[in-house]
């Protein structure tokens, strides 16, 4: 059998079985629909092999979630050897060294401890919802129980991770399910109105949570936010000033602050995770994605003493009642204790600026290209905002892009990279080349069908 004829084989095949999470299906059912699913046979580093022998960069991680490089061989070397021992155990009445030492490592690397795992990132966003609205009913607070999310902020797609989540395409179809958080405005470094930077931006954006919290603070139990970049609201970078002044109104008015670093922690921003470079201690934090080097589903919530104690009780009512049968799987913590280690032996975060800058460096054209507005930058996080008429931009543009042997997928009119840290300068160069090279051909495309709408055809027609 062909590599043409496998690879269309496996097309028909997943169309036929296979509900894709985030897809309009039919986009994806016809060979002239302009999104034709790619089977994917292997991948290796940042690239992803397709069964007709196409190669592809993965300039954005897998949905964020690679960062040494698929296939990485120390990772798979842990989870081979993991298999050897132990697979699975249910962690209610049990424990393993895998998720006891992954535990103990987080608490070193975060400050906070008693980590809690789920499955995925929108599971770790319910955990620590509900461990904050159950913290203050233990503490005789009942009535703490409402939420507060940033504008534009996306934590999951599950129904009490949708109640924080503002982005309306993935929450309108689902409103009567969904008890709806209050929304404070979003600190995007973007919004800044004459003679203002991006730290009064966020001293603005803060004020008025101050604002609401004022006349809100009984009934709030947390506020949730996506620290330094709300990546779903088209990479929106916002300065650490914010971040210091919501953990300082959080104090005053007694509000659990969640730090959502599922996308941005592990290195993504500079630092180890992103709220560290504000210099505070949050009451929650959420982890998923990177958590095992892009391998294995794995999430966890890590939270204060305090936090914890309000649950320790002889009454089980008065536990964490919450749970799912794979709980800490060991095979999944030992891939995240792998992960770990590569940060160490690779010296992973003062290497990713060299890479950061190199990059920064290679994607100047595009930075500066007249369409292009508020290029920017956090770590190994860069964004664009494409000036376009287009309103499928993003769809034509990735077109383009897998034409040019990227995975890029744009989020509306900002085109994003957020690339495995292994990246080398010639994948770099690639990435940059290619990147501009697709922009080059969506803004031909638009040109194309302006003329057509000058001359009274509409769609081709």
């Amino acid at each position: 059998m062909s590599g043409q004829t496998r690879n269309a084989d496996w097309r028909a095949r997943s169309l036929k079985a296979v509900w894709h999470p985030c897809t309009q299906m039919k986009l994806h059912a016809r060979d002239h629909e302009p999104q034709p699913l790619i089977a994917i046979a292997r991948a290796e580093g940042v690239w992803l092999h397709d069964f007709d022998g196409q190669r592809y960069l993965d300039g954005i991680s897998s949905w964020w979630v690679n960062l040494f490089g698929h296939n990485h061989p120390a990772i798979r070397a842990a989870l081979v050897d993991q298999l050897q021992t132990l697979d699975h155990v249910m962690l209610a009445g049990f424990t393993h060294p895998p998720v006891v030492e992954l535990s103990e490592r987080l608490a070193a690397l975060t400050g906070l401890g008693h980590a809690f795992y789920g499955s995925d990132g929108a599971s770790a966003t319910e955990i620590a919802l509900k461990m904050s609205a159950h913290h203050w009913r233990n503490a005789g607070q009942p009535r703490k129980n409402g939420f507060v999310g940033v504008a534009g902020g996306y934590h999951g797609e599950t129904v009490g991770a949708l109640a924080v989540t503002d982005i309306a395409l993935f929450r309108e179809a689902y409103a009567p399910l969904v008890r709806l958080a209050a929304t404070v405005p979003s600190p995007d470094g973007r919004g800044a109105l004459p003679g203002e930077d991006a730290a009064a931006v966020a001293e603005r954006a803060a004020a008025a949570f101050g604002d609401w919290l004022q006349d809100h603070h009984e009934e709030t139990a947390a506020i949730i936010v996506e620290p330094l970049v709300q990546c779903a609201a088209g990479m929106a970078m916002h300065h650490p000033r914010y971040l210091q002044c919501l953990r300082a109104l959080c104090d005053q008015y007694r509000v659990h602050l969640v730090v959502d670093e599922i996308a941005v922690g592990f290195g993504r921003t500079g630092t180890m995770f992103a709220h560290q470079q504000a210099g505070i201690r949050p009451d929650f934090i959420c982890l998923s994605k990177g958590l095992t080097g892009g391998t294995l589903p794995l999430s966890a919530v890590l939270t204060t003493d305090e936090v914890y104690a309000a649950f320790y009780d002889d009454e089980v009512a008065r536990g964490f009642l919450h749970s799912h049968s794979y709980t800490g799987n060991p095979l999944a913590c030992r891939a995240a204790l792998a992960t770990l280690d590569l940060f160490e032996q690779t010296d992973a975060l003062v290497q990713n600026q060299h890479t950061a800058a190199r990059l920064a460096e290679q994607f100047k054209p595009l930075s500066q290209h007249p369409r292009v507005r508020h290029a920017r930058q956090m770590g190994m996080i860069f964004a664009w905002d494409v000036s376009s008429s287009l309103p499928d931009f993003g769809r034509r543009y990735a077109r383009h892009a897998l034409a040019q042997g990227l995975v890029l997928r744009p989020i509306g009119h900002t085109l994003y990279a957020m690339p495995p840290y292994v990246i080398s300068e010639a994948e770099g160069e690639h990435l940059a080349r290619g990147a501009l090279a697709a922009l080059e051909a969506t803004l031909a495309e638009e040109q194309g069908a302006a003329g057509l709408r000058e001359h009274g055809v509409v769609d081709g027609v």
